[in-house]
């Protein structure tokens, strides 16, 4: 199971600098694992031209878990475009039933295991969309103006001291 829902989505405003023309959206994520359904997958449309960064932020236990090591994986893939498995999360409800993850951050496609134990284990983070928006032709002769009136950073002349 996985659920998205909106909470915010604004476009950065013209004329900011290197952010002109980004949009962004910010979708909560969140998936559970059990021993019936013992993985998820996260992807997007192969289409979509936008980058996209799942940050997870918390893996618990919940309700109905027994007293067991559930260890949850990390399927994805490196630089090199090669699949790798990483287990982020070793949980037992009597000693370490939650582990916050402070937003780590994942590319889609990225598949969850429940590696071991029954669960249910649940994980929470954030969706981040962020795609170029295209331009008027006035903000991108603003954009060229604001390039044209930067001058160029010149060295210091060294003075010599007179004795």
């Amino acid at each position: 199971m996985a659920a998205f829902l909106e909470p915010e989505s604004r476009a950065a405003g013209a004329g900011a600098g290197a952010g002109a023309g980004l949009c962004l959206g910010n979708f909560v994520f969140g998936c559970e694992l059990t021993g019936s359904t013992r993985s998820y997958t996260f992807k997007v449309d192969e289409d979509d031209d936008s980058e996209h960064i799942l940050a997870l932020s918390m893996v618990c236990l919940t309700g109905g878990a027994k007293d067991e090591c559930n260890v949850v994986e990390v399927v994805g893939r490196n630089r090199q475009n090669q699949e790798i498995a990483v287990p982020v999360a070793n949980l037992k409800l009597s000693c370490q039933p939650v582990l916050s993850l402070d937003n780590f951050q994942l590319q889609p496609p990225v598949t969850f295991h429940l590696k071991s134990g029954s669960g249910p284990v649940h994980l929470t983070g954030r969706h981040q969309i962020m795609h170029r928006r295209a331009l008027s032709e006035e903000e991108e002769s603003e954009e060229e103006e604001e390039e044209e009136e930067l001058a160029p950073v010149m060295p210091a002349k060294k003075q010599q001291r007179r004795q």
